[in-house]
């Protein structure tokens, strides 16, 4: 990974509002997503701010999305978030960390 594509992700992470984003899609989302209405009622936040929000994270590839009908449904971009973590394990740490992120069970 680049220095700027690991800024950009980094920067995308850098407001509570969306690593709470992350972390319902990683926890809660599944390998089917959500749809953006259920995370807007999840996290008790309006529409509008939120569609800013996965605006970022959708820009520094954290979220995926795709179209199902009318809904548009949102997941977590668990590799994408693997990677990140990994730079800055190997780049930054100079590999001293000991880094194990398990990929999510598909369900």
């Amino acid at each position: 990974m680049e220095l700027e594509e690991a800024l950009t992700r980094l920067s995308a992470l850098s407001t509570r509002s969306r690593l709470d984003v992350i972390r319902l899609l990683a926890k809660d989302g599944g390998s089917e997503g959500m749809r953006s209405g259920e995370i807007a009622r999840r996290l008790e936040v309006p529409a509008n701010t939120l569609s800013t929000q996965l605006l970022h994270l959708s820009n520094a590839r954290l979220v995926r999305f795709h179209r199902k009908s009318r809904n548009i449904i949102y997941s977590a971009n668990l590799d994408s978030i693997r990677e990140l973590i990994e730079f800055l394990a190997r780049d930054c740490a100079e590999g001293r960390l000991s880094v194990s992120v398990k990929k999510a069970p598909r369900t």
